[in-house]
């Protein structure tokens, strides 16, 4: 990881041996959430999306993502992306962090972006979230 320095080299990883380690894999990532390094980062957010969203969702990892602040697009850019894939696959958990305005405002906005754009959030939902929307 510490050789990563590009968005795609970091997206695109994902051993395989994560799946079968998720006890071991959840304390890495939380120390990759604190990193100095912006796709060490970016990848711990992006194994907690692969690895973390679904059956092995819990609250306390959208408040650890919530907890990530940084001045890196990359980093802020994953941050969107994982709430608005949240808002997907939880939306009730995950909305409270846009109705709370946790968020910076770029990750706010961007998450309500991306989550707008997808098919996986209802008509209804998406007209909310719209209202969410920082100015």
């Amino acid at each position: 990881l510490p050789y990563v320095d590009n968005w795609a080299v970091c997206d695109i990883m994902s051993p395989k041996v994560f799946s079968k380690n998720k006890d071991k894999l959840i304390f890495e990532i939380k120390k990759f959430l604190v990193s100095d390094k912006t796709y060490t980062i970016r990848f711990g957010i992006g194994m907690l999306l692969k690895h973390f969203a679904n059956e092995n969702f819990s609250i306390e990892y959208l408040e650890m993502v919530a907890g990530v602040k940084s001045d890196e697009y990359y980093v802020n850019m994953m941050i969107a992306w994982y709430f608005a894939t949240l808002l997907c696959k939880h939306y009730r958990e995950t909305v409270v962090y846009l109705e709370n305005k946790t968020l910076s405002t770029f990750v706010h906005n961007k998450a309500i972006q991306k989550a707008v754009e997808s098919y996986r959030i209802s008509d209804e939902q998406k007209k909310y979230l719209k209202t969410l929307k920082i100015k």
